[in-house]
């Protein structure tokens, strides 16, 4: 038996020779472990929580070893920040934004990019630091669009080296070339291009994927071609012809691609063979001049899926030609002057159709992640010297230089404070510590836990709060004192002076009536302990043949308890006690599970039976007695469901159990992927707000909060609910397809049909769910020459003419009581209970009144009757409803004439007890008809 187990027991030892009439203060003392003796340090290994006079292993060995300054304070030296001189920096990842930041390490890279920038004055980079981009793109799509933003940006520059940096580094130009057959006519269309996008599906070598990009492509049939030169349709060919490259040639491998079957993006997890030189003078139309190109930069994505993943960028330093591998803040250096992806490629998670790697020659690499690569023209002149920064940046970095010096010095000062403080504190309780044990002095009681924190430093030490440990008598209850500490009243009264709080245990709290009740309850037990050692004995023999009994494992572990509960039912200060009963306690998990069983209020041995009350199918649940030992079972508990070894389990359960588990896998996974993807949705946190509009962003999303709801019960329930596929927006739309609801009326009445959705969240939604309409309330700024005015907008916009007739619409309703609510009380005891949730009642207006009057013996075929009577457990002939003090007896009533309006509360009394399922009110929402219900439905009585 473990030490404190032998402790509690030997705390309750006197009881079994002792009356509750003769309970002295000795044995009061010695059930509250007064005079255990202390341990020592170094011979206790740590803290004896069945020993109130063990004071070691509580913290104090921080305070009384060697000091170490650094546990006196939680600063982190500055100077750890300092970055080396004249090396690269890593970007921070601000939330998926990795892509974002292997693009701007590569045009870093750029030095006549870079030149181009630091060139501009700083207007221009403000507006480069601009909101422009905010929206969150794929790597493709925000490549183009950032280029865009930057040449766009740029040409409104006077300095011509600035002007035309995008067009001289990234622009070439091609043309479409359509051949008619008939005439041999050539049609031209020219454009420019930034970045070629080739198609990677069906090759393995770059090449291949630029030869098809430029392939000739024949036009018959139905798609052929009009002649201006024939003026009729004619065979024809088109294809694509370069006219010209760039400086910087950016090459956009297609992996992202467009699946029909799934409606889905997926990624393309195929290997691409691609070399560190790249000769494009076979496909340039015009020959002269050198098209001889070196590899640059290579763009990784890492991940199987369309939808996730991570990027990072391998980039050529063009001074040094060292490359570099750059991933958010961390920067490495590869080693030799040579690229490597192998690392890349084998972080990759590995697809059961994915081909093997292919051997790359020298100066080739294969990827099956690269999605751009970077060539730059070898005969390009370069900058010799590095790129000076122009001074308006100069003079920023030296700001922050001169801000972080003063911010290590600061740090240094405040270092030096806390140890200061801290040396002063280690001296002081040192002392106190050593004054701290109680031996025949005066003593009090403090909890373990706060004698814990008082010598923990890194938290802050709060008032002394005892009364968690009292009894009902305002003591200290005898069951708390494995998690007390009795102290002298010395250094009692300096902890009290300083950090006050209360109540003070001194001597006069140990509680004689919990003593002498525990005494009477352990007596009264004992008999029940002598059976519960000879079931134990008999569960322990192998039960042969068919003279076994099926009982319940939950059952085997608490029948001791559930039989105590029927010898006392005034036991509730021993229910106090964790079950330690004796001498013998519980361990936590145990305790956990007895108070989780009799929150359920299950008698013994129906925690195997199932839904049909037969036998249940799963055998994890039960166990197998012999027959003596039910026989002792049976003792306790004559009404419990017997069920011999024979038995055969349920038949409904079986057939239930093979259709269910195809369905529950695939549920539990759908839930748990999108749970995972909208957390903050689904626990409703961080919700934008109408009326205090989110100053992060110009645009949020709506949704049906009924959607919502739907989704939400599934991913709690998913083995019991079936998933949510589409966003039904349709319903917040008129037919015309105009929203039905104004901005002010979605801040207050009709803010509890919609939900907000974040722009983030709405992209995971878009991915997760068929959406059947887009609504967005967009904030715009307009005004002249006075303040800017904020406006709020709506696509698609508000529809008048609909949203008036909606409002006529509800007025009507709610007068006449349609999709109106009347509340339902359950009253127990003269006070109200409710069950954890409730059904709605939805009855159709559209009945006529001799449809609901037709008879319905019993009122077994009522289906308002029946939710009523599910929901409360109460059978119609034991129902009492009453509404302000008015008994609801007439079955004919309609609700107008007995006085139920909308937003009645009618109150239910069963004649029978029944459970009471929780300490809350007993809501359950009736959506009325027209003209109200009749016969049973309701007043069924």
């Amino acid at each position: 038996m473990a030490p404190r187990l032998q402790l509690e027991k030997a705390a309750w030892r006197w009881a079994e020779t002792v009356r509750p009439e003769e309970v002295s203060q000795e044995h009061i003392e010695t059930a509250y472990r007064i005079w255990l003796e202390p341990c020592i340090r170094g011979v206790c290994r740590r803290n004896c929580k069945g020993n109130p006079n063990c004071l070691v292993g509580i913290g104090e060995h921080i305070w009384l070893g060697e000091i170490d300054e650094n546990s006196f304070h939680n600063i982190d030296d500055p100077n750890c920040e300092r970055r080396k001189k004249n090396s690269f920096v890593g970007l921070t990842n601000l939330g998926a934004t990795c892509y974002v930041n292997t693009f701007l390490q590569v045009w870093f890279l750029n030095l006549e990019l870079r030149q181009a920038l630091y060139l501009c004055p700083s207007t221009c980079n403000d507006y480069m630091r601009g909101d422009s981009i905010q929206e969150e793109k794929d790597a493709q799509e925000f490549s183009k669009l950032f280029m865009s933003l930057l040449e766009d940006t740029l040409s409104k520059q006077k300095n011509p080296d600035v002007r035309n940096i995008v067009q001289q580094q990234f622009c070439g130009e091609y043309a479409y070339v359509t051949v008619c057959n008939q005439c041999g006519r050539e049609s031209k269309l020219l454009s420019k291009f930034y970045e070629l996008e080739l198609n990677i599906q069906g090759h393995k070598q770059l090449t291949d994927c630029i030869s098809e990009f430029l392939k000739e492509e024949k036009l018959e049939g139905d798609n052929r071609y009009f002649c201006e030169n024939c003026q009729s349709k004619q065979n024809a060919t088109r294809k694509i012809r370069l006219l010209s490259l760039p400086c910087t040639l950016n090459l956009q491998l297609m992996r992202f691609v467009f699946d029909r079957q799934t409606g889905h993006k997926k990624k393309l997890n195929t290997y691409i063979g691609f070399s560190e030189i790249l000769d494009m003078e076979p496909y340039v139309e015009h020959k002269g001049g050198s098209y001889v190109y070196e590899l640059s930069a290579v763009l990784i994505h890492r991940g199987v899926s369309a939808y996730s993943g991570h990027y990072i960028a391998h980039v050529k330093d063009p001074q040094s030609g060292e490359w570099y591998k750059f991933n958010d803040e961390d920067i490495e250096k590869m080693e030799g002057k040579k690229l490597q992806l192998g690392i890349e490629e084998d972080l990759a998670e590995p697809s059961k159709s994915q081909t093997r790697k292919p051997k790359c020659g020298k100066g080739t690499h294969c990827s099956r992640n690269a999605y751009m690569l970077v060539y730059r023209l070898q005969t390009q002149e370069r900058p010799t010297t590095i790129v000076q920064v122009p001074a308006f940046l100069q003079e920023l970095v030296d700001r922050d230089n001169s801000k972080f010096e003063e911010w290590c010095v600061e740090m240094a000062e405040m270092r030096k404070q806390s140890v200061d403080k801290g040396k002063a504190k280690h001296e002081e309780v040192k002392e106190l510590y050593q004054r701290l044990p109680a031996g025949a002095e005066p003593y009090e009681f403090v909890s373990l836990e706060w004698l814990q924190k008082w010598l923990d430093e890194s938290t802050p030490t709060k008032p002394i709060d005892n009364h968690a440990c009292l009894c009902s008598h305002d003591k200290l209850h005898p069951d708390k004192i494995s998690i007390m500490k009795r102290i002298s009243e010395y250094a009692a009264d300096i902890f009290y002076s300083r950090y006050g709080g209360g109540p003070r245990l001194t001597v006069k709290a140990l509680c004689k009536e919990c003593v002498v009740e525990r005494c009477r309850i352990l007596r009264l037990k004992n008999q029940l302990n002598e059976d519960y050692k000879t079931v134990n004995n008999l569960l322990k023999a192998t039960v042969k043949g068919n003279d076994g009994f099926w009982v319940g494992k939950s059952s085997l572990r608490s029948w001791r308890q559930l039989a105590l509960e029927q010898l006392d039912e005034q036991d509730g200060d021993v229910d106090q006690s964790d079950g330690k009963m004796n001498g013998n306690t519980l361990s936590k998990d145990e305790s956990k599970e007895e108070r989780k069983e009799e929150e359920e209020e299950l008698n013994f041995n129906e925690d195997i039976l199932c839904p049909h009350g037969e036998l249940c199918i799963s055998e994890n649940e039960r166990r197998l007695v012999s027959k003596e030992a039910w026989s002792k079972l049976q003792q306790y508990f004559p009404k419990a469901p017997e069920f011999p070894s024979y038995r055969e389990c349920c038949s409904q359960c079986k057939i239930l159990e093979r259709e269910g588990e195809e369905n529950e896998a695939l549920h539990k996974m759908i839930a748990n992927e999108q749970k995972t993807s909208l957390p903050n949705l689904f626990q409703d946190k961080n919700r934008p707000c109408l009326s205090n509009w989110p100053e992060d962003t110009d645009v949020l999303y709506i949704v049906s909060q009924f959607f919502v709801e739907e989704w939400r019960k599934f991913v709690r329930k998913p083995t019991r609910c079936s998933p949510v596929s589409s966003v039904g927006n349709s319903a917040l739309l008129c037919p015309h397809g105009g929203l039905m609801f104004t901005f002010a009326s979605m801040t207050k009445e009709d803010s509890k049909l919609i939900a907000l959705i974040w722009p983030s969240e709405w992209q995971m939604i878009q991915k997760l769910f068929v959406v059947d309409h887009v609504i967005k309330i967009i904030r715009t700024e307009a005004g002249d020459v006075s303040p800017s005015e904020t406006q709020y907008i709506s696509e698609p916009k508000l529809c008048p003419e609909c949203r008036e007739g909606l409002l006529c619409q509800q007025q009507r309703d709610l007068r006449e009581y349609t999709q109106a609510t009347v509340y339902v009380h359950k009253v127990v005891d003269d006070k109200k209970v409710m069950k954890d949730s409730v059904p709605e009642l939805n009855v159709s207006s559209s009945e006529t009144e001799e449809d609901k009057e037709e008879a319905k013996p019993d009122g077994e075929k009522d289906p308002d009757f029946n939710q009523i009577m599910h929901a409360f457990s109460v059978a119609p002939f034991d129902q009492n409803l009453s509404i302000d003090g008015k008994i609801l007896s007439d079955d004919c009533a309609t609700l107008g004439t007995l006085g139920v309006i909308p937003e009645s509360v009618i109150l239910l009394k069963a004649d029978e007890p029944i459970a009471d399922y929780a300490a809350m009110d007993d809501v359950m929402q009736v959506c009325m008809p027209e003209e109200g219900f009749k016969g049973t439905g309701l007043l069924g009585h």
